[in-house]
């Protein structure tokens, strides 16, 4: 499939984890990849590595949390490659903590990348789409938006603002074509869920939920893969989900029930 081809898509978060696979799955169909991460050798070798398989993927560092930095790398990837199109918000970090314990830095931090980091982004890939009138927006949340989770008050409280804040984002936009979706995925195998894991029984622990914490588990009895959200992601991307805008997808194996 050539969905995207030739298109120009601009994905943060793009080093590892759900990024690197919606990196990878708009390469593979055809679209020219902006590749953003402050995490610079990791998306050059990206980078490197799909050129030698003959897709167009071209690495851009920067810290979304940076909003000057930001502007400047949008204005590049505008100059470089031509028009953005597609737009995908997936950079992001987490810091668990009690509320109760949380430092002001750990919340900081977090709200920098998940909220702000997308507000820096939109607002200058944005100022060269409206003109257009034509592109499409995804931001990855997270299903912890809908429902409260112990230990996430900051992650959940990001996820949540990021959510509405698309959702304005699409209905200021929908006049000029530009769609806003957001995908909300659940737990997915990335270095961010592992992360939380105590032991290599984790990923059981996961499916199984935690009555203790209010955690109900995954009906699927199954992880998200980063290609299971990445494909999701495209859909909302393509021509396929054109009249689709301000549309909260939530891919989590039915762990939050419909929520």
């Amino acid at each position: 499939m050539q969905e995207f081809k030739g298109k120009v898509a601009l994905v943060t978060g793009a080093a590892q984890g759900i990024g690197e696979a919606v990196v990878r799955a708009l390469a593979l169909q055809g679209a020219v990849v902006a590749a953003v991460d402050k995490q610079g050798e990791a998306i050059g070798k990206l980078a490197a590595e799909l050129t030698d398989q003959g897709l167009t993927v071209f690495a851009y560092p920067a810290d979304v949390t940076d909003s000057e930095s930001t502007q400047a790398v949008v204005d590049s990837v505008e100059r470089e490659l031509g028009p953005i199109e597609l737009l995908v918000h997936a950079a992001g970090v987490l810091r668990m903590s009690a509320i109760t314990e949380m430092t002001d830095k750990d919340w900081l931090d977090v709200m920098a990348v998940n909220l702000n980091g997308v507000f820096h982004v939109s607002r200058a890939v944005l100022t060269h789409m409206k003109p257009r009138r034509q592109g499409a927006v995804v931001t990855v949340s997270s299903n912890a938006a809908s429902i409260p989770r112990m230990q996430m008050g900051a992650y959940a409280s990001s996820k949540a603002a990021v959510t509405m804040f698309t959702k304005c984002l699409g209905l200021e936009l929908a006049e000029y074509g530009i769609r806003c979706n957001i995908v909300s995925p659940g737990s997915t195998d990335t270095p961010m869920l592992r992360s939380m894991w105590e032991d290599e029984h984790g990923a059981e622990r996961t499916i199984a939920g935690s009555p203790h914490a209010y955690r109900t588990g995954i009906p699927l009895k199954k992880l998200a893969t980063p290609e299971d959200i990445a494909n999701s992601v495209l859909f909302l991307l393509s021509e396929q989900a054109g009249h689709l805008t301000m549309h909260d997808l939530r891919v989590d194996g039915g762990a939050t029930l419909g929520a």
